[in-house]
Protein backbone atom coordinates (compact mmCIF):
# COMPACT_ATOMS: atom_id res chain seq x y z
CA UNK A 1 0.00 0.00 0.00
CA UNK A 2 1.11 3.09 -0.86
CA UNK A 3 0.82 6.68 1.09
CA UNK A 4 -1.34 9.09 0.17
CA UNK A 5 -0.15 12.62 0.55
CA UNK A 6 -3.33 14.45 1.07
CA UNK A 7 -2.20 18.52 1.44
CA UNK A 8 0.32 20.74 2.88
CA UNK A 9 -1.71 22.84 5.60
CA UNK A 10 1.10 25.14 6.26
CA UNK A 11 4.62 25.61 5.00
CA UNK A 12 7.60 27.88 7.12
CA UNK A 13 10.61 29.03 7.09
CA UNK A 14 12.80 30.53 10.11
CA UNK A 15 15.52 30.15 12.40
CA UNK A 16 17.10 28.39 9.20
CA UNK A 17 15.01 25.10 8.52
CA UNK A 18 11.55 25.09 6.96
CA UNK A 19 8.71 22.89 8.35
CA UNK A 20 5.86 21.52 6.59
CA UNK A 21 2.91 20.32 8.28
CA UNK A 22 0.46 18.25 6.33
CA UNK A 23 -2.19 15.46 6.02
CA UNK A 24 -1.32 11.77 5.00
CA UNK A 25 -3.32 9.01 4.45
CA UNK A 26 -2.68 4.96 4.91
CA UNK A 27 -5.13 2.43 3.55
CA UNK A 28 -7.87 5.13 4.08
CA UNK A 29 -7.18 6.39 7.36
CA UNK A 30 -5.66 9.71 7.91
CA UNK A 31 -2.32 10.74 10.02
CA UNK A 32 -1.37 14.42 10.89
CA UNK A 33 2.37 15.23 9.27
CA UNK A 34 5.11 17.20 10.35
CA UNK A 35 8.44 17.51 8.87
CA UNK A 36 11.66 19.75 9.65
CA UNK A 37 14.49 19.86 7.41
CA UNK A 38 17.79 22.63 7.29
CA UNK A 39 17.44 25.18 4.44
CA UNK A 40 18.88 24.52 0.98
CA UNK A 41 18.88 20.94 -1.12
CA UNK A 42 22.11 19.47 -0.03
CA UNK A 43 21.38 15.52 0.80
CA UNK A 44 21.15 14.78 4.29
CA UNK A 45 20.28 12.17 6.71
CA UNK A 46 16.40 11.35 7.83
CA UNK A 47 15.14 11.12 11.22
CA UNK A 48 11.69 9.37 11.42
CA UNK A 49 10.34 11.14 15.18
CA UNK A 50 7.95 8.81 17.17
CA UNK A 51 5.34 10.25 19.44
CA UNK A 52 4.67 9.53 23.06
CA UNK A 53 1.45 7.95 24.12
CA UNK A 54 -0.17 11.23 24.34
CA UNK A 55 -0.06 11.16 20.56
CA UNK A 56 1.29 13.71 18.08
CA UNK A 57 1.13 17.09 19.59
CA UNK A 58 4.06 19.53 20.07
CA UNK A 59 6.58 17.66 21.59
CA UNK A 60 7.70 15.22 18.44
CA UNK A 61 7.34 18.52 16.57
CA UNK A 62 10.18 20.08 18.58
CA UNK A 63 12.38 17.49 18.57
CA UNK A 64 12.13 17.68 15.00
CA UNK A 65 12.75 21.01 14.79
CA UNK A 66 15.90 20.11 17.23
CA UNK A 67 16.75 17.65 14.63
CA UNK A 68 16.72 20.18 11.87
CA UNK A 69 18.60 22.67 13.23
CA UNK A 70 21.29 20.09 13.48
CA UNK A 71 21.19 19.48 9.80
CA UNK A 72 18.91 16.30 9.51
CA UNK A 73 15.59 16.26 7.96
CA UNK A 74 12.87 15.03 10.83
CA UNK A 75 9.56 13.64 10.47
CA UNK A 76 7.26 13.91 13.12
CA UNK A 77 4.90 10.68 12.31
CA UNK A 78 1.55 9.91 13.64
CA UNK A 79 0.93 6.34 14.72
CA UNK A 80 -2.97 7.17 16.15
CA UNK A 81 -4.51 8.91 13.81
CA UNK A 82 -5.20 12.24 12.52
CA UNK A 83 -6.96 14.16 15.86
CA UNK A 84 -6.27 11.20 17.98
CA UNK A 85 -3.98 13.41 20.85
CA UNK A 86 -4.73 12.61 24.53
CA UNK A 87 -4.26 14.86 27.37
CA UNK A 88 -5.36 12.19 30.10
CA UNK A 89 -3.51 9.41 30.84
CA UNK A 90 -6.75 7.17 30.00
CA UNK A 91 -7.43 7.85 26.60
CA UNK A 92 -3.53 7.90 25.83
CA UNK A 93 -2.96 4.29 27.04
CA UNK A 94 -6.50 3.67 25.07
CA UNK A 95 -4.38 4.92 22.01
CA UNK A 96 -1.75 3.66 22.80
CA UNK A 97 -3.03 -0.44 24.01
CA UNK A 98 -5.14 0.04 20.88
CA UNK A 99 -2.23 0.35 18.05
CA UNK A 100 0.49 -2.09 19.87
CA UNK A 101 -2.56 -4.71 19.74
CA UNK A 102 -2.23 -4.54 16.16
CA UNK A 103 1.71 -4.79 15.52
CA UNK A 104 1.48 -5.60 11.77
CA UNK A 105 -0.80 -2.97 11.41
CA UNK A 106 1.86 -0.84 13.32
CA UNK A 107 4.52 -1.64 10.89
CA UNK A 108 2.68 -0.78 7.97
CA UNK A 109 1.97 2.82 9.11
CA UNK A 110 5.83 3.20 9.83
CA UNK A 111 7.04 1.77 6.56
CA UNK A 112 4.60 4.09 5.32
CA UNK A 113 6.30 7.18 6.90
CA UNK A 114 9.68 6.25 6.36
CA UNK A 115 8.64 5.42 2.73
CA UNK A 116 7.64 9.65 2.57
CA UNK A 117 10.51 10.76 4.19
CA UNK A 118 13.14 8.75 1.71
CA UNK A 119 11.21 9.72 -1.33
CA UNK A 120 12.37 13.35 -0.33
CA UNK A 121 14.88 14.79 -2.34
CA UNK A 122 16.84 16.20 0.35
CA UNK A 123 17.25 12.77 2.15
CA UNK A 124 19.75 10.41 1.78
CA UNK A 125 18.51 7.01 1.71
CA UNK A 126 21.28 5.38 2.75
CA UNK A 127 21.38 7.49 5.94
CA UNK A 128 17.75 6.52 7.83
CA UNK A 129 17.47 6.75 11.90
CA UNK A 130 14.87 6.60 13.96
CA UNK A 131 13.19 7.76 17.63
CA UNK A 132 10.84 7.81 19.60
CA UNK A 133 9.74 8.69 23.07
CA UNK A 134 7.46 6.27 25.40
CA UNK A 135 5.21 4.74 23.56
CA UNK A 136 7.85 5.77 20.52
CA UNK A 137 10.48 4.17 22.11
CA UNK A 138 8.92 1.42 22.42
CA UNK A 139 7.83 1.35 18.77
CA UNK A 140 11.41 1.64 16.92
CA UNK A 141 12.33 -0.92 19.36
CA UNK A 142 9.83 -3.15 17.69
CA UNK A 143 10.23 -1.88 14.33
CA UNK A 144 14.24 -2.96 14.57
CA UNK A 145 13.18 -6.18 15.73
CA UNK A 146 11.00 -6.59 12.75
CA UNK A 147 13.82 -5.90 10.26
CA UNK A 148 12.62 -2.77 9.38
CA UNK A 149 15.08 -1.04 6.94
CA UNK A 150 17.00 1.26 9.27
CA UNK A 151 20.93 2.28 10.76
CA UNK A 152 20.60 3.89 13.97
CA UNK A 153 17.45 3.45 16.44
CA UNK A 154 17.10 6.07 19.97
CA UNK A 155 14.59 4.72 22.54
CA UNK A 156 14.22 7.41 25.24
CA UNK A 157 12.70 6.71 28.11
CA UNK A 158 10.56 3.60 26.23
CA UNK A 159 8.75 0.81 27.49
CA UNK A 160 11.14 -3.16 27.30
CA UNK A 161 10.27 -6.52 26.92
CA UNK A 162 12.10 -8.87 29.11
CA UNK A 163 12.28 -11.04 26.12
CA UNK A 164 13.46 -9.13 22.73
CA UNK A 165 14.66 -11.82 20.32
CA UNK A 166 16.17 -9.85 17.80
CA UNK A 167 17.19 -12.17 14.83
CA UNK A 168 21.32 -11.89 14.31
CA UNK A 169 20.95 -9.88 10.84
CA UNK A 170 24.17 -8.23 9.59
CA UNK A 171 21.89 -5.35 8.50
CA UNK A 172 20.50 -4.70 12.07
CA UNK A 173 20.90 -0.95 13.29
CA UNK A 174 23.14 0.78 16.11
CA UNK A 175 20.51 0.43 19.29
CA UNK A 176 20.44 3.14 21.59
CA UNK A 177 18.61 3.03 24.52
CA UNK A 178 18.04 5.83 27.35
CA UNK A 179 16.17 4.86 30.76
CA UNK A 180 15.65 6.35 34.13
CA UNK A 181 16.95 4.36 37.05
CA UNK A 182 14.01 5.54 39.05
CA UNK A 183 11.79 4.66 36.35
CA UNK A 184 9.35 2.41 37.95
CA UNK A 185 7.57 1.04 34.46
CA UNK A 186 11.08 -0.50 33.30
CA UNK A 187 12.21 -3.13 35.68
CA UNK A 188 15.79 -4.31 36.04
CA UNK A 189 15.19 -7.70 34.61
CA UNK A 190 13.37 -5.78 31.49
CA UNK A 191 16.49 -3.89 31.21
CA UNK A 192 19.26 -7.11 31.72
CA UNK A 193 16.76 -9.06 29.44
CA UNK A 194 17.27 -6.49 26.61
CA UNK A 195 20.74 -6.63 26.81
CA UNK A 196 20.97 -10.13 27.03
CA UNK A 197 19.08 -10.04 23.21
CA UNK A 198 20.85 -7.68 21.78
CA UNK A 199 24.65 -9.15 22.99
CA UNK A 200 23.22 -12.41 21.00
CA UNK A 201 22.25 -11.01 18.37
CA UNK A 202 26.01 -9.24 17.78
CA UNK A 203 23.84 -5.82 17.89
CA UNK A 204 25.84 -2.41 18.38
CA UNK A 205 24.19 -1.16 21.32
CA UNK A 206 24.09 1.16 23.98
CA UNK A 207 22.16 1.45 27.16
CA UNK A 208 22.51 4.49 29.31
CA UNK A 209 20.33 3.88 32.73
CA UNK A 210 20.25 7.69 34.28
CA UNK A 211 20.45 7.81 38.17
CA UNK A 212 17.70 9.14 39.77
CA UNK A 213 15.67 9.71 36.58
CA UNK A 214 12.13 8.96 36.14
CA UNK A 215 9.66 8.34 33.14
CA UNK A 216 9.31 10.63 30.51
CA UNK A 217 12.61 12.13 31.45
CA UNK A 218 13.07 14.29 28.48
CA UNK A 219 9.82 15.79 27.96
CA UNK A 220 10.16 19.73 30.21
CA UNK A 221 6.03 19.48 30.43
CA UNK A 222 6.52 15.81 32.50
CA UNK A 223 7.01 16.62 36.06
CA UNK A 224 3.26 18.99 36.01
CA UNK A 225 1.62 16.41 34.43
CA UNK A 226 3.11 13.53 36.50
CA UNK A 227 2.11 15.88 39.65
CA UNK A 228 -1.44 16.66 38.28
CA UNK A 229 -2.28 12.37 37.03
CA UNK A 230 0.22 11.29 40.02
CA UNK A 231 2.03 9.50 38.02
CA UNK A 232 5.74 8.76 38.55
CA UNK A 233 6.82 11.34 35.24
CA UNK A 234 9.44 14.39 35.92
CA UNK A 235 11.49 15.43 33.91
CA UNK A 236 15.24 15.52 34.38
CA UNK A 237 17.34 18.49 32.30
CA UNK A 238 20.74 16.64 32.99
CA UNK A 239 19.79 12.90 31.99
CA UNK A 240 17.54 14.63 28.70
CA UNK A 241 20.38 17.19 27.67
CA UNK A 242 23.23 13.93 28.14
CA UNK A 243 20.73 11.40 25.80
CA UNK A 244 20.21 14.42 23.47
CA UNK A 245 24.10 14.77 22.94
CA UNK A 246 24.78 11.25 22.79
CA UNK A 247 21.95 10.29 20.24
CA UNK A 248 23.47 13.45 17.81
CA UNK A 249 26.79 11.88 18.58
CA UNK A 250 25.51 8.69 16.98
CA UNK A 251 23.23 10.17 14.36
CA UNK A 252 26.97 12.34 13.14
CA UNK A 253 28.84 8.97 12.38
CA UNK A 254 25.63 7.41 9.58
Amino acid sequence: MKALLLFLLCSVSSFGIDTKEFIYEVEGQKYQGYIASPEGDKKVPGVIVVHEWWGHNDYPRMRADELAKEGYVAFAIDLFGKGKVATHPKKAKEFASSAMGDMDGLEKKFKEALSILKKRDDVDQDKVAAIGFCFGGTVVLQMAKRGVDLDLLASFHGGLPEKYDIPKRKDNPKVLIFNGAADPMVTKDQLSGIEKSLKSADVDYTIKNYEGAKHAFTNPGASEIGKKYEMPLEYNKKAAKDSWSKLLKSLDKL
